[in-house]
């Protein structure tokens, strides 16, 4: 149970279940939200994906379901909140799972 109103609920390693994890990832918003992770850690509002017109709440709503799937971290830095893509972690629990769906994504050629 998170100790303060500005830690959220993150799983443990061992909690991660291979379904979240994929359904998380299949919604091609989140998809690119997780893309843009990849090249590193972004204060919330920095999350949105490229061409989106997205409600504020709706990327809350996003990242979210990839923090409670595992995927991502979102913690308190000053006033902000950053959100990290969870990389060794899930690589810990999924060897190899999170690199081919990166690569295949739409845009993820770069990565």
């Amino acid at each position: 149970m998170p100790g303060s109103s500005r830690e959220l609920f993150h799983p443990d390693v061992a909690d991660l279940v291979l379904t979240d994890v994929l359904s998380a990832l299949s919604d091609p918003a989140r998809l690119e939200i997780t893309c843009r992770l990849a090249e590193g850690p972004l204060e919330v509002a920095a999350c949105q994906p490229t061409g989106a017109d997205m409600s504020k709440s709706t990327l809350s709503h996003h990242i979210k379901i990839l923090r409670e799937a595992g995927v991502v971290r979102n913690d308190p830095h000053g006033r902000q909140r950053y959100v990290s893509l969870r990389r060794q972690d899930l690589e810990d629990r999924f060897p190899g799972l999170l690199d081919p769906i990166l690569r295949l994504a739409p845009g993820g050629d770069q990565l």
